[in-house]
């Protein structure tokens, strides 16, 4: 082979490891001309999205380019969701199902979610979140675990995987080697995981275990220190942490795929090019460049680093063809994948099922329930990490008001309360004079302002119902009823809706 012959595959090589992102509703010009460069990865965020049949289009004219060409998304479904982030998502995500703890039913809902993607030519989701949520202040998981013990979250993550396999959409199970037990988010800064090897075999990795053995053929790397493996290198940089746990104690051969390389975890100390460069050589197969980097510059500059750290003598070569390999392995399997997924049975619906039957209600019920007027609800609204679409609905009021037409509603941040109670009073207390008051909170345990504003509320509306659409913990100081939803969906919205104005009964236990 001559060295310009060399130099092209190279580059070829480095490109088809990236999974990059871009902006737009149709595919640009510089994918199309990567794709036939190469590049075998794009994912999809909901810039690209405006309704199954354009995203159905989009990838169809992606692939006009390369038939094999691998399709992400990042759609959890529940609180992050791409595919349906300008009206919410129409079913409940993790935290909900495994509430239920009904592992056909979560297998169902994630089927149905495969059936949509699918339909849309989406072959890979970076999904499920199969992280533990150990720690209640962890400020980026919450809801998006099924649950706070190792055995609830593995059963659930196995049923999930199954699920949307089925209908011919690859799973990602990740942030391995687990993300649940942190206090900072990576989009950020580094988090660490400061367990005991006994500790993280026993409460982070039964999961990915539990995914594995469900057929998972991908994995993503979460950007954490996680000292017992690795005190100096992120997970995602870390060779002991891909290559000796992952690959080697846990026998995982398939597809390894980085979490975001812009995040701040990683690129506060190396930058994004070093930060893809060690990421490869740790044993990263495919470098998933996403939302906030998603130009035509930033994958040639990945492109350039990796190459260049090739002829540099910083990347084996041997390491970025195995990379690459992985990768066309992976985009042939989810080529067969997708052609044997089959539509689950029942059709569209099952999220409202699963959400009604998350709903878990508490307090004297049977007095307030139906409410006897229509509320004024009241959402404290707290700002969220980035893997929730800013522009994602959620709450309680647009959907109870489409039940109960004199609906009144305000919503209220932390920077409106910083004045004192006078806001409440204002805006909350007195439009719900005469009349049913509804308080709705997003993780109050973890919000010091918004579990004050609670109490206040429910000290001076002691009958007030309050809704909690995050993790259960704080709760109110009155004597009222407490509904949990588990999950801040739009099918969570709509199923306590329903609650309130009576179309549906849950009494002490499940809506149904």
């Amino acid at each position: 082979m001559s060295s310009s012959q060399h130099s092209s595959e190279l580059r070829r090589l480095a490109l088809s490891v990236l999974q990059p992102g871009f902006v737009g509703t149709e595919a640009p010009d510089w994918v199309l001309r990567d794709i036939a460069d190469g590049l075998a990865s794009v994912v999809l965020f909901s810039r690209n999205i405006v309704s199954p049949e354009q995203v159905a289009r989009l990838t169809g004219r992606l692939r006009a380019e390369n038939p094999a060409l691998i399709v992400a998304i990042d759609e959890e479904a529940g609180d992050v969701t791409r595919i349906e982030s300008a009206t919410g998502s129409s079913r409940p995500g993790n935290f909900a199902l495994g509430t239920v703890d009904d592992v056909t039913l979560t297998e169902a809902v994630a089927a149905d979610l495969g059936r949509e993607l699918r339909a849309a030519g989406v072959s890979l989701d970076y999904a499920p979140s199969a992280d533990v949520n150990s720690n209640p202040d962890n400020p980026v998981i919450g809801v998006r675990s099924f649950g706070t013990g190792p055995e609830v979250v593995s059963r659930h993550t196995a049923a999930w995987v199954r699920g949307l396999q089925s209908a011919g959409v690859a799973a990602c199970a990740k942030h391995f080697p687990g993300h649940g037990d942190v206090a900072v988010d990576s989009h950020h800064d580094l988090p660490c995981y400061g367990a005991g090897r006994e500790e993280i075999e026993a409460q982070a990795l039964p999961p990915f275990r539990a995914a594995l053995a469900a057929g998972v053929r991908a994995v993503m790397s979460g950007h954490l220190l996680v000292p017992a493996y690795d005190p100096d290198r992120p997970a995602t940089l870390s060779p002991r942490v891909l290559g000796d746990l992952l690959r080697g104690e846990l026998g995982f051969d398939g597809l390894v795929v980085s979490d975001a390389i812009e995040m701040g975890a990683v690129t506060r100390r190396y930058g994004i090019g070093g930060a893809t460069v060690r990421a490869v050589a740790a044993g990263v197969d495919a470098v998933c460049v996403g939302g906030e980097s998603a130009e035509e510059a930033t994958t040639r500059l990945l492109a350039d680093a990796l190459y260049g750290a090739v002829t540099a003598g910083e990347l084996p070569e041997e390491r970025l063809a195995e990379a690459a390999g992985r990768v066309r392995e992976f985009a042939d399997w989810s080529v067969k994948l997708r052609e044997a997924g089959v539509d689950p049975e029942g059709g569209p619906g099952i999220g409202r099922v699963a959400a009604r039957r998350a709903v878990r209600i508490s307090g004297p019920a049977g007095d307030a329930l139906p409410l006897a007027a229509a509320p004024h609800v009241v959402e404290l609204a707290p700002a969220t990490n980035l893997a929730i679409g800013k522009e994602t609905p959620w709450g309680v009021a647009a959907p109870l008001r489409a039940l109960l037409p004199d609906t009144t509603a305000v919503r209220v941040g932390e920077s409106e309360l910083r004045d004192g109670t006078a806001v409440l009073e204002e805006c909350a207390l007195r439009p719900a004079v005469g009349r049913p008051l509804v308080v709705v909170v997003r993780d109050a345990a973890r919000h010091a302002w918004m579990s004050r504003a609670l109490d206040g509320l429910t000290a001076a509306r002691p009958d007030a119902v309050t809704v909690e659409m995050g993790l259960p913990g704080h709760g109110p100081t009155g004597t009222g009823v407490r509904i949990c939803t588990h999950g801040a969906s739009t099918a969570s919205g709509a199923a306590v809706a329903e609650v309130l104005a009576g179309g549906v009964r849950g009494g002490s236990g499940v809506g149904r």
